[in-house]
């Protein structure tokens, strides 16, 4: 978890807070002008006026929710106020774009009268194509939520309620077929009796569990037809009075807990009082009723879940929304039916059923995914869900007549297959989860380094590496102090000028004294941070190195270079940079270090960056970029690029490359099949192999500046020891989304080191 200072920085800078509005039309001429306003504009309107439903035609309506709250339960905040709860509602629209491509206005209501609220939000019907309610407080909500579903044509959802039914109710599903009990015998106990309680059991009601086998207990103990302070929701579901009045009362024989209350407030002891095989689903965050190894421990029999990513079956709402709307928008849906929530239910635990594929393993720690108590609900960042979830929503809302429009199911699963199938939010999560498995030693020169810091602040909170930091204790220290950071005693500091160096001035002699190195020069040298990093690694007392953010590129790897040379069988160092965009990642390379490599070199820079590429789960489909397509400009360069191809072919067969051709072709499939159907590129290209330094640099700089992408690296290949050279404006997330890398190159070192067993 990030420090208050690094959140409120990740709001703040740049463009505040985490939204904007982006055009989707051209705007750059006068005639775009003219049509998307005045005179043009006119004609949808027009049509609209004669058909309000054209505006799911004309307009961004079809895909656009608004994310709505007063404020007044705010996630573990309680009621802070609509001003406040506006990060957590941009948030939310971030996961809906994130992981649906939904468009999201956050809206804040000041406004806690239910009434006056469900007027205000029902007059914004005509802007938006869903609603989803957020963190507003029970029981309010219930009744909010049930006047707007009435009134209004558009789905109306509140997540607090149904998106944690939704995905403890798939977990319920998978969970019994484990433990081997029948819904409608399954006896539960709940602690808690808000929103989202009351909404799972309901909704577990519907699966198929038996209301009469459910006891509730809120703050005050069981709830029972005896007590006078209930309101409807709760009373719904009050038992006969048979002397039960604490939560330890209700959980003897009990076949499953559920909690959506509060931190620790069951006991072990409690869960040795249950039957055979209970299941236990802790949900209460950040921290559950009984955290899961102590679940675990009490009981080793048990099914157990909780809200937390750092277990096995996270309860987590973004398995949900996302998709929920995603299908409930593409067909159009005026509301959310019962059968689209079951739908989504059912589809997600059918899919924990599937085989996982590599990549999602990979993005859980290599450890292997099969339906079992430590996996029965699907993981958050598995892209499967987009085109399982979102199909089962939209049949379910044809089929119960919710939907204003129909399609053949099965090519909408294909569509959003292509959409999802790119997703580059898992792949610095897997490079990170890989980290965390196995940490590092790692080494970083210049520590007195604001932005370094703080990026080691998370890299030690969450446990991604061993830093050892070189430079002034003194400095870091105080830098640390100013900034309120608590990783001194999490770190080793070193300081290069008052440590035993003879060794470290020896070896950096051993190297260098065939290239003009004299010992003297040694002895100098070897003060600096990052010569005395790379001996670090050099000589084992460290197992990698990120260094950069304070000199120039070319005297930033002038040491990595000199010190630790290439890996054995590669020609040069290639610099790969992962350029992230709002759904897709391409791979750009090289942009650092060949400024026009000869057919060779060419095919090796490609060699390694397909591995490199594969290495991150990703298949590579590499494209050799130029400004020819398929010889259609006879030229030295261009035959030097088929010449590349036909070696790399032989050495790697298994490669999927093509070329030489433009960047629009490699990156537009559908144009390239038209023009070009004999290419050997199934898909598009998601690695650019370019043909000069010029042409890479320039490429990646580009996509960044003028196509809003991010970008990763440099990702240095083909160096002979694990390290990452960060430009001098790396952020915080640069320097920690690369230190997990240079982790996990480590690990591999480690592995190819380590004696085959027999």
């Amino acid at each position: 978890m990030g420090r208050k200072e690094d959140a409120l920085d990740y709001h703040r800078r740049g463009r505040k807070g985490k939204l904007e509005v982006v055009p989707t039309k051209p705007l750059v001429s006068q005639i775009d002008l003219s049509l998307a306003y005045t005179p043009g504009v006119a004609e949808p309107c027009l049509e609209i006026a004669k058909d309000e439903d054209k505006s799911w035609e004309y307009t961004a309506r079809a895909n656009l929710v608004a994310v709505i709250s007063n404020g007044t339960a705010v996630l573990g905040l309680g009621d802070i106020g609509p001003a406040a709860s506006k990060p957590v509602m941009e948030g939310k629209a971030c996961l809906f774009k994130k992981f649906a491509d939904i468009d999201v206005f956050d809206l804040e209501i000041a406004e806690k009268d239910v009434d006056k609220f469900c007027d205000i939000v029902a007059a914004l019907e005509p802007t938006f194509g869903g609603i989803n309610l957020e963190d507003i407080a029970a029981p309010e909500c219930f009744e909010i939520e049930e006047k707007l579903r009435q009134r209004m044509r558009i789905p109306v959802f509140h997540d607090d309620q149904h998106g944690t039914a939704i995905i403890s109710g798939a977990g319920l599903l998978n969970a019994a077929e484990l433990a081997k009990k029948q819904l409608a015998e399954i006896k539960l106990v709940v602690s808690g009796a808000g929103a989202a309680a009351i909404a799972c059991v309901e909704f577990f009601c519907l699966l198929g569990l038996a209301r009469a086998n459910v006891v509730l207990v809120d703050s005050k103990g069981v709830i029972h037809k005896g007590r006078k302070d209930l309101n409807r929701q709760k009373a719904s579901f009050a038992i006969e009075d048979d002397g039960r009045r604490t939560l330890a009362d209700a959980m003897k024989g009990a076949d499953m807990f559920l909690g959506v209350s509060i931190a620790n407030t069951v006991k072990p002891e409690w869960l040795q009082t249950m039957a055979e095989r209970p299941i236990i689903f802790a949900l209460a965050n950040p921290d559950p009723e009984i955290s899961y190894p102590e679940a675990i421990l009490a009981r080793p029999d048990a099914i157990v879940a909780t809200g937390r990513s750092d277990f096995p079956n996270q309860v987590n709402n973004v398995l949900g929304f996302p998709y929920i709307f995603r299908g409930a928008l593409d067909c159009r849906a005026t509301s959310v039916s019962e059968a689209m929530k079951l739908a989504a239910a059912h589809a997600l635990a059918e899919l924990t059923r599937e085989p996982v594929p590599d990549s999602v393993i990979m993005a859980y720690g290599g450890k292997s995914l099969k339906m079992g108590p430590d996996y029965f609900i699907p993981k958050p960042f598995d892209p499967r869900v987009l085109w399982w979830v979102a199909p089962a929503v939209a049949k379910a809302a044809m089929e119960s007549g919710v939907a204003r429009i129909k399609f053949d199911i099965d090519e909408y699963r294909d569509r959003l297959m292509a959409k999802g199938s790119n997703a580059a939010y898992s792949i610095m999560r897997t490079v990170t989860k890989e980290a965390q498995r196995d940490p590092r030693r790692i080494v970083f020169p210049h520590a007195a380094n604001p932005r370094l810091l703080r990026a080691v602040q998370q890299i030690v909170d969450e446990e991604i590496a061993k830093p050892v930091l070189l430079g002034r204790p003194e400095d870091i220290k105080q830098l640390c102090d100013d900034m309120s950071l608590d990783l001194l005693d999490r770190v080793e500091i070193v300081d290069p000028r008052t440590a035993q160096t003879a060794k470290y001035a020896e070896r950096l002699y051993e190297l260098r004294q065939r290239k003009g190195m004299t010992m003297f020069n040694a002895q100098a040298e070897i003060l600096k941070s990052d010569y005395f990093a790379a001996i670090m690694v050099d000589r084992g007392d460290v197992d990698g190195m990120v260094t950069g953010l304070r000199l120039n590129y070319p005297e930033t790897v002038r040491p990595i270079l000199e010190i630790f040379g290439l890996q054995p069988g590669v020609k040069v160092a290639v610099g790969m940079y992962m350029v992230v965009l709002q759904n897709s990642v391409k791979f750009f390379g090289d942009c650092v270090f060949n400024i026009f490599p000869d057919d060779a070199t060419l095919a090796d820079i490609t060699v390694q960056m397909a591995d490199a590429v594969q290495g991150f789960g990703v298949t590579p489909r590499l494209a050799m970029i130029s400004y020819s397509n398929f010889g259609s400009v006879r030229h030295p360069d261009v035959t030097r690029i088929h010449r590349t191809i036909d070696m790399v072919r032989e050495r790697r067969p298994d490669l999927e490359i093509d070329g030489e051709m433009q960047p629009e072709l490699a990156l537009d499939a559908d144009r390239r099949t038209r023009a070009y159907g004999f290419s050997r590129l199934t898909k598009s290209a998601n690695t650019l192999v370019f043909p000069s330094l010029a042409s890479g640099n320039a490429a990646y700089q580009i996509a960044k500046m003028i196509g809003g992408a991010s970008a990763v690296g440099p990702i240095l290949l083909g160096i002979g020891k694990p390290v990452a050279a960060m430009q001098n404006e790396a952020t915080v997330e640069e320097i920690v989304n690369m230190t997990s890398h240079v982790v996990l190159k480590a690990q591999q070192a480690a592995a190819r080191r380590e004696p085959k067993r027999a």
